[in-house]
């Protein structure tokens, strides 16, 4: 059974201000991201002791927990990811390029991202759609609900309110501006050229 554990931050906690301050950061990632793999950890727990037992009548709650929490630490991992101090550009390259085949420039995609983040429950992303072979933005409520089967995520934005509340307020908006100030495209564009080779 795997043992989750949460990783450093890929830059120091106060790197990312203004936009997102040293003490979101320590809440979000030290708390709440803890908190994810602390939940997936002891969802596998249960449901390995479960099948040593044969009782299973604890299992559908730790499977949900799974699907919560382990969707809640992948998905943080990946907004981590998706920032760095040296961030605010648009993409470049081949990415670049498919965001303007798929969307019709970059401006319309980043136009129904910013619509996606306003709305969503939990979570704006951008992802690779490996069925149908192309870019779409998701909303994905809470960690897991509104996912995509067979959708592979290359950018995330977490919009729930511990993301932004402390610095921000009710003003969800201003935080999405401040994502945009540093974003960092180097990972996700990393991701989609992996998919890509991949799947097409």
């Amino acid at each position: 059974m795997t043992d989750y554990e949460l990783s450093p931050l890929p830059y120091d906690y106060d790197a990312l201000e203004p936009h997102v301050s040293e003490q979101v950061l320590t809440w979000h990632h030290d708390t709440h991201h803890q908190g994810y793999v602390n939940g997936w950890n002891s969802a596998d727990e249960t449901l390995a002791a479960n099948r040593d037992e044969g009782d299973f009548d604890g299992s559908p709650g730790a499977i949900r927990s799974v699907t919560h929490n382990g969707s809640g630490h992948v998905l943080h991992d990946l907004f981590w990811q998706s920032m760095s101090p040296e961030g605010g550009d648009a993409p470049e390259s081949d990415l670049r390029d498919r965001i303007e085949a798929d969307f019709g420039s970059y401006e319309a995609w980043e136009g129904e991202f910013r619509a996606a983040a306003g709305n969503a429950g939990g979570w704006a992303l951008l992802v690779y759609d490996s069925f149908s072979n192309q870019l779409r933005n998701v909303v994905v409520d809470k960690h897991d609900q509104g996912a995509l089967w067979g959708a592979h995520p290359i950018l995330a934005l977490d919009v729930w309110e511990h993301s932004y509340y402390y610095d921000y307020g009710p003003a969800r908006g201003d935080f999405v501006d401040a994502f945009f100030s540093v974003v960092d495209w180097n990972e996700p564009a990393s991701r989609y050229a992996d998919l890509v080779g991949q799947f097409e």
